[in-house]
């Protein structure tokens, strides 16, 4: 399973993050406490909002523990908005490509978790993605396949619903394959100004989601990056973290209709 961290608030350095607190996204590209594998080696990625509207990225296949650029770069960086991903594939080829997050438009979405089975359903799926938004792919995940069909399902104005009816189709095509493996679903999407954040998976066991909100921002993280629970709270199975602006952060909880549909 990947980890992955999310920041939306007054500008900071990706390093205050991403870098330097005790048990940072770094640290966790080696020593995951709440992972299936305590190593995520299989490259890194980060996405920030700077002057324009679209995200800039820089992404490498590289483990994050041994990249000087991501130090440097975390160093100098400064945004309101940020993305940071390590990878653990599950069954993808380790290219740039296919490292997190991925950007589209104006938009970033970062994911840990698996469609299960997804070799089997793969060109189904990805034959319902548009052919416009289709020219945009670039690698083969499933987490890509599953943020442009979430596009195409009407994400800009219902982040929510859009990906709960994408995560249902999936659904539908590993049942019908006769795919037992779970669907999990921990992610994250912003346009740069609204951040939502998903814990979902069919099985009920959705990969760890935490968040913490203070007087300068909203953090949003697979482990406590401090290495403590004390200060953060735990999105429920099943639940959706919506931050929007000018609105209090809220939680909504898996008795909502969206979450049924993507059960």
């Amino acid at each position: 399973m990947c980890r992955f961290l999310a920041y939306h608030g007054d500008p900071v350095y990706l390093d205050e993050l991403v870098c330097a607190p005790t048990h940072s996204l770094v640290h966790q590209s080696l020593h995951a406490a709440e992972a299936q594998t305590e190593t995520n080696g299989d490259g890194f990625g980060i996405g920030w909002y700077g002057e324009r509207p679209e995200p800039g990225l820089y992404r490498d296949v590289r483990p994050a523990w041994s990249d000087e650029n991501l130090r440097s770069l975390s160093r100098q960086i400064r945004a309101r908005t940020f993305f940071a991903h390590v990878r653990a594939a599950t069954g993808t080829a380790t290219t740039r490509a296919n490292c997190h997050p991925f950007a589209h438009g104006r938009h970033l979405f970062m994911h840990n978790g698996q469609i299960g089975g997804y070799a089997r359903i793969r060109r189904r799926l990805e034959a319902l993605i548009p052919d416009a938004l289709y020219e945009a792919r670039q690698g083969a995940t499933d987490s890509e396949a599953l943020f442009l069909l979430a596009l195409a399902n009407g994400l800009e104005h219902d982040p929510v619903s859009a990906m709960a009816t994408s995560v249902s189709t999936a659904r539908g095509l590993m049942r019908e394959a006769g795919i037992d493996e779970p669907l999990r679903f921990t992610a994250v999407l912003t346009d740069g100004e609204s951040l939502t954040a998903y814990r979902w998976a069919c099985d009920g066991r959705p990969p760890s989601l935490y968040w913490r909100e203070t007087g300068t921002g909203l953090a949003v993280v697979s482990e406590p990056i401090d290495g403590l629970r004390a200060g953060w709270a735990e999105v429920p199975k099943g639940g959706t973290l919506l931050a929007r602006p000018g609105q209090p952060v809220r939680v909504i909880g898996p008795e909502t209709e969206e979450r049924r549909a993507a059960a």
